[in-house]
């Protein structure tokens, strides 16, 4: 049995978290689906945006830090994030990026998937991948009609020096396969269906990246539990990984490591998800902390920016 189940989630760091919010679940229409903060650093908010319950492969996360040094895309980060829409969406989404003079590239073809490229207020790589081949019930707040909301991830793209290294980790410790190539790009799946394809990119000509805001984190992989974390993680410690210890993230358990193309990797549990401590219904309303934190709630809350969530506004 697989340990690895495709992606879970990706995580990027952002300047202003209003902003934050008005773009992600106004403007392309996700699920803001918890409002916590970072637990190494609680002054600091941490949003998860997903589909209706935030389920692995559509969960995208930010620490918005506010007024951080900007990144630079470029080898050794994961720069591009894909989204998965209807095919026949194509002119919904041009008009949509248009009304909010959102800057994007015109549509291209990559495999047999047609995609728009375009960027977050920070700079963070996005696109929008238009196919028949997601069954996945989008989400909508009603900001955007449901047959053209965002469903999930599709791909992410990650640029590297050379593939094979990063690839070797991908296919013998977390349990990807090569289901297609193209000149320099080499898409690789856990599990074959959008939202779990990690493509690497050979970029030997472009600057090392650097992080800060506007670039990704790090990106997660799905596991089922804490039994088949364990075992991933002892797979990743006999490559010389150097895993950490499993921590408590309140909605799932990691364990992260740098992969050899300078990506941080992380493993993170399936269970127990985000409906712990809210219900379906109510997700993202409130400000949600960790047992070890709720002491500290009106010290926490004095801290960090107020925000509201008006996607409404964003019809």
């Amino acid at each position: 049995m697989a340990l690895i189940t495709g992606i879970h989630h990706v995580t990027a760091l952002a300047g202003n978290p209003q902003k934050n919010i008005d773009f992600y679940a106004g403007i392309l229409g996700l699920r803001l689906v918890k409002k916590t903060v970072n637990f190494d650093a609680p002054e600091v908010y941490h949003f998860y945006y997903g589909n209706e319950t935030g389920q692995p492969g559509s969960i995208l996360t930010f620490f918005p830090y506010g007024d951080i040094i900007k990144g630079r895309h470029g080898k050794g980060m994961l720069n591009t994030t894909s989204f998965s829409v209807a095919a026949s969406s194509i002119e919904y989404w041009e008009n949509r990026l248009k009304k909010f003079n959102i800057t994007y590239k015109q549509p291209q073809e990559r495999f047999d998937e047609v995609f728009i490229y375009f960027e977050d207020e920070d700079g963070l790589g996005l696109e929008l991948v238009f196919n028949d081949k997601d069954k996945r019930q989008g989400f909508s707040y009603g900001n955007i009609p449901a047959e053209n909301s965002i469903k999930g991830f599709y791909n992410v793209e990650i640029w590297e020096e050379g593939y094979e290294r990063t690839a070797a980790v991908l296919t013998q410790q977390l349990d990807h396969t090569l289901i297609a190539e193209k000149g320099n790009r080499f898409r690789f799946a856990a599990t074959n269906s959008p939202g779990n394809y990690v493509d690497i990119l050979c970029a030997p000509d472009s600057l090392k990246g650097l992080g800060g805001n506007g670039t990704v984190h790090h990106i997660a992989f799905a596991t089922a539990n804490k039994q088949t974390q364990e075992e991933a993680r002892i797979k990743i410690a006999q490559r010389m990984l150097n895993p950490t210890p499993i921590l408590d993230r309140q909605y799932f358990t990691s364990i992260y490591f740098r992969e050899p193309g300078g990506v941080l990797f992380e493993v993170a549990t399936e269970e127990p998800g985000f409906m712990i401590d809210e219900n379906k219904q109510h997700l993202g309303e409130s400000l949600k902390l960790p047992s070890w934190y709720e002491k500290h709630r009106a010290v926490i809350e004095e801290a960090v920016t107020p925000v509201t969530l008006n996607p409404q506004n964003f019809k």
